[in-house]
């Protein structure tokens, strides 16, 4: 069983950081894809930013040159730092992850969630 356990939310002033992370622990033969979600109250959950297994990078627009996210292979953990935060960035931000287990079967993973407040 594969599991996610994130960090790293809070209350910060609008033009701040944060940093989250995802650690990944389990039965994992390999990750395809990692990928950080958010759900702002009322409304749907978005995709904010994906790494796939080659490294390549992907943004939502709203967050292009204010977020950016990495790995750490040996960790099998992801990051997402996130400057110049906005109230509107405001919303419970999800790790997501997908890939193989141990048996070659695919499984796709969900965090549980970290509050991040953007407010002064």
């Amino acid at each position: 069983q594969v599991q996610l356990v994130e960090s790293g939310g809070g209350l910060v002033q609008p033009g701040g950081s944060l940093r989250l992370s995802c650690a990944v622990s389990g039965s994992i033969f390999s990750i395809n894809a990692m990928a950080w979600y958010r759900q702002a109250p009322g409304k749907q959950r978005e995709l904010v930013a994906t790494i796939i297994r080659g490294g390549d990078r992907n943004y939502a627009d709203f967050v292009k040159g204010r977020f950016s996210i990495a790995r750490d292979i040996t960790k099998n953990t992801v990051y997402l730092q996130m400057d110049s935060l906005k109230p509107e960035d405001t919303a419970v931000y999800y790790c997501n992850v997908d890939g193989l287990e141990y048996r070659h079967t695919p499984f796709t993973s969900w965090g549980q969630g970290t509050q991040v407040t953007v407010a002064s």
